[in-house]
């Protein structure tokens, strides 16, 4: 399988039947659509909030592109549509012996 198509199915991020916890690196970190900067522990803590509260998201990813940045290293973009918005993703994973893992994630609101 090709970069590209094993990081489709991870994204969109944190929202796929995965272990959050092995997913993020130990440095992870966030910017929100809002512009808030997320540290690893509290994107943690709100993706267990929203499994424990039983969300489902019902978002549509598309538009991806891939481009290599170093090593083993990739930024991943894509357009997420969600009901009330659309988003520009970009997140940086690199693949390591236990699989991927992700580095850092932003969502930008679009027109």
């Amino acid at each position: 399988m090709d970069v590209i198509a094993e990081l489709r199915e991870q994204e969109p991020l944190f929202h796929r039947d995965q272990d959050p916890e092995a997913l993020a690196a130990p440095d992870f970190w966030e910017v929100g659509a809002s512009g808030q900067v997320y540290r690893r522990d509290v994107v943690l803590a709100t993706v267990r909030d929203r499994r424990e509260a039983g969300e489902s998201d019902g978002w549509e990813a598309e538009d991806f592109a891939c481009l290599e940045l170093g090593p083993e290293t990739y930024l991943l973009t894509y357009l997420l549509s969600q009901v009330d918005r659309r988003t520009r993703r970009a997140t940086i994973w690199r693949r390591g012996l236990t699989g991927w893992q992700v580095l850092y994630h932003q969502g930008t609101v679009v027109q």
